[in-house]
């Protein structure tokens, strides 16, 4: 039973519904959820600014690192040399303008889509996390077009879940405590890798395996572009500010292109430690949008590497895409029920009007995230922003998406944003996910243990499919042997096995060859 927050109570009577109502009201039932145009209006373009960030940290993601042909997303090289020393900067800032203007284009369609479809107050865009598993977890073992081409797979896969009914029955299938696990581990993740992208965290010549800035110390103007956005967010997010992250990466980016045009640090290099890690922010970078990356999949290669089936690699694809599913699934399972208890929206079970339409899109939103290159699109949390300003039906989300499809137009301004500007966002988004953290029951072995493992693993090892697995199979272990055998769901067995596959890949593909 859902308990109703006091805004309900001062609801408006519903207007009718007859011909002579306008279309909108009888589409949206604008006044029956207690709301206004104006009001949806506001509510959408609150959610648009809270989630805006997101078409600066995707690039930073997708457009920076390089498939197993040390490739970039947009087909072109990341270095200039063999050894792989000297970043090619113009490079990286195209990809990461093709990534930012593709971003915005399909969080545009899909929080349309929303808002027509699904009727709710939620914005979808390329999600954090998601993406982070796409680019550290897929690319590494395949080409770009293929892991999108794996991202579509796994749209197709939760779409056919949403219609069937199955996907309640998975969501119910993995406990509680490691849904938590896997978001905070993923936190812990992206927060790494935000340290690494500024600078902030590298990897030394020598032992140990990381250390802070060079030998210890944080030296160069770039890491003080990090540490002015990283201060200016935590400030503007404890002052409950909103559109901090947005806030802090246009500052952040200012104050680096004054830093450069001064200074002249250039892109940061064997000769040039102190320089920008990733692309030189700099004036005139300012191109038309780019959309190459729309279709730009490849749905069964990743199946036949050199052209040949492997059942190994074929186990082994069907884990990642398990990995996708199960972080998409969970996440916005979550998000749904936040934003519709913020605003009120939610029925006695717990669930909005609309349900089924909502999750469809949210599928199709990892559909169009492969297709367009950026990741699977999921909803975003930030959507209780703009209802908390007002925003109560899907109205809001028609605005939303109006404004991702206007910021096209900007995205190649997105090329001037380096790393160091970007990087405090995400490292600010592990501090939001890791809040969960109190979810946990850590007195319970059974669960404590297997969570532990899950977070610590996607840092550690620097993959989050690895932490997942280790969390499942340590969590089944501990079930077993204290005789609860018949307290784990059977998918969870079926999942267990996946990842001892998965793990033992590498002498299994000794034994087979």
């Amino acid at each position: 039973m859902v308990t109703k927050s006091p805004k309900a109570a001062h609801r408006p009577d519903p207007a009718p519904t007859g011909a002579t109502a306008p279309w909108l009201e009888r589409y949206f039932d604008i006044t029956k959820r207690g709301s206004s145009v104006g009001q949806e209006i506001r509510g959408g373009l609150v959610t648009f600014f809270a989630m805006a960030y997101i078409i600066a940290l995707n690039p930073l993601i997708l457009g920076t690192t390089t498939d197993k042909d040390g490739l970039l997303i947009s087909g072109a090289p990341m270095y200039t040399d063999a050894a792989m020393t000297q970043v090619d900067s113009a490079a990286v800032g195209a990809a990461i303008g093709m990534v930012a203007a593709a971003t915005a284009f399909i969080a545009g369609i899909m929080t349309l889509l929303m808002g027509f479809v699904g009727r709710f107050p939620m914005g979808l865009a390329a999600g954090l996390g998601l993406n982070a598993l796409v680019a550290y977890v897929l690319a590494p073992q395949m080409t770009w077009p293929q892991a999108m081409g794996l991202v579509v797979w796994e749209g197709i896969l939760i779409a056919i879940l949403v219609l069937t009914g199955f996907r309640t029955a998975v969501f119910r299938a993995v406990p509680k405590t490691l849904r938590t696990a896997i978001s905070v581990g993923i936190g812990l993740f992206i927060a790494f890798v935000g340290l690494i992208n500024a600078g902030v965290v590298r990897k030394p010549g020598g032992a140990p395996p990381v250390e802070l800035g060079i030998s210890g110390s944080l030296m160069g103007w770039p890491i003080l572009v990090f540490v002015f956005g990283f201060f200016l967010l935590i400030a503007l997010h404890t002052l409950r500010v909103k559109g901090a992250m947005l806030i802090a990466i246009v500052s952040g980016t200012i104050l680096a292109i004054i830093v450069e045009a001064v200074a002249k640090l250039g892109p940061q290099g064997a000769e040039n430690a102190t320089g920008w890690a990733l692309n030189v922010p700099q004036l005139g970078n300012f191109t038309w949008p780019d959309l190459g990356l729309l279709g730009r999949i490849d749905m069964v290669g990743a199946f036949f590497p050199d052209g040949q089936f492997s059942l190994t690699t074929f186990i082994s694809l069907l884990v990642l895409v398990f990995s996708l599913l199960l972080a998409d699934f969970f996440d916005t399972m979550g998000t749904i029920v936040a934003v519709g208890s913020e605003g009120d929206l939610l029925d006695e079970h717990g669930m909005p009007e609309h349900t089924t339409e909502i999750l469809l899109v949210d599928s199709l939103g990892a559909v169009a995230g492969g297709l367009g290159s950026v990741s699977s699109n999921t909803c975003y949390i930030e959507s209780t922003a703009g209802v908390g300003e007002g925003a109560r039906t899907g109205l809001a989300s028609v605005v939303t998406g109006a404004a991702f499809l206007l910021a096209i137009i900007a995205s190649p301004i997105i090329n001037m944003v380096p790393s160091e500007a970007a990087a405090p966002a995400l490292v600010f988004v592990g501090f939001l996910m890791i809040a969960q953290v109190t979810d946990v029951d850590w007195k319970n072995p059974e669960l404590g243990i297997p969570a532990f493992l899950t977070m610590i693993f996607m840092p550690f090892a620097y993959s989050i499919t690895t932490g997942i697995g280790i969390g499942f199979l340590s969590y089944v272990f501990l079930k077993l042997i204290r005789g609860h055998a018949k307290s784990i769901h059977p998918l969870m067995y079926v999942v267990a096995a996946m990842f001892v596959i998965y793990f033992l890949q590498g002498p299994l593909l000794s034994l087979l060859s």
